[in-house]
């Protein structure tokens, strides 16, 4: 899910200057002086992007490399036919730290379903395509993790919301996580923010593809999210968030807000899950 629907993560006028100088300042940052001297920690950072992103996505890994703390491992995901189409600034940043990974399909679940199969064992931390991440978002949520080893943590969440007689609501109704979900279960994290996941947070059946691009083709979080009442995983919205990440000027000309949001496609596709699965709050 591309979650551009939260206003405080949206590009305001005001707000493209410093969009700029950071998009500015990340791309005369060496190769090398993004890493330097750093110490690591044992976590995954993935994330997937699409062919509209390719002349951007380089700025997202570029934040995520000036991390205070570094990753053991940043995974992009791209469809296999992009191979021969990954501009020379993002190739120049692969190597043991960055790799970037190709997969058959189209959806973005690829960006946790897909690195847990090469990852099973570790910390993953999922995050989005079109934001540039401040230099403590990667330390906060790990000191997150260690606080709550084996909750899964957001910098974004909101609350899956019923009326009073149990009917799910709209998901604009659906209330932004800023204060207590009415039950911890109706937790929903949201990745535009990041998210971290620790081993073993998911139910087995996160990997059947199948299923999730007929139950939840433009949702991966709430596929997720479902993956994780199954397995009986606790969300949590991270207490120590810093301030919010930077949106890459120019990066939503594609976005999903227009069917899963005006069109409120996230309250069908969590309909489905809830029928599929028995799901209850």
């Amino acid at each position: 899910m591309l979650n551009f629907d939260n206003p405080k993560y949206a590009m305001k006028v005001k707000e493209i200057p410093t969009s700029l100088l950071s998009s500015i300042g990340l791309s005369l940052k060496s190769k090398h002086g993004l890493t330097k001297g750093k110490k690591q920690i044992p976590v995954v950072v993935s994330l997937a992007s699409i062919p509209s992103r390719l002349g951007i996505v380089g700025l997202t890994i570029r934040s995520i490399l000036n991390q205070d703390i570094l990753p053991k491992k940043v995974v992009l995901w791209l469809h296999k036919d992009l191979k021969n189409d990954i501009p020379q600034k993002l190739a120049a940043l692969e190597g043991d730290l960055f790799s970037i990974e190709f997969s058959d399909y189209h959806s973005s679940h690829r960006k946790l379903v897909d690195t847990l199969r090469l990852f099973p064992d570790n910390v993953i931390v999922t995050c989005d395509d079109d934001m540039m991440y401040r230099k403590n978002w990667l330390s906060k949520l790990y000191e997150m993790h260690q606080k709550y080893p084996s909750y899964i943590v957001a910098n974004h969440t909101r609350c899956i919301s019923y009326d009073s007689n149990g009917k799910l609501l709209p998901y604009t109704a659906w209330e932004f996580g800023s204060k207590s979900c009415k039950t911890e279960n109706a937790v929903l994290p949201i990745g535009a923010g990041g998210t971290l996941y620790p081993p073993g947070a998911l139910d087995a059946r996160v990997h059947n593809r199948a299923l999730f691009l007929e139950l939840t083709p433009k949702a991966d979080d709430l596929w997720f999210k479902a993956m994780a009442l199954l397995n009986d995983t606790k969300s949590i919205l991270a207490e120590n968030r810093g301030k919010d990440p930077i949106p890459i000027w120019g990066s939503q000309k594609v976005s999903l807000k227009k069917s899963n949001i005006k069109e409120d496609k996230n309250r069908t596709q969590w309909l489905a899950l809830m029928e599929h699965f028995n799901l209850k709050l």
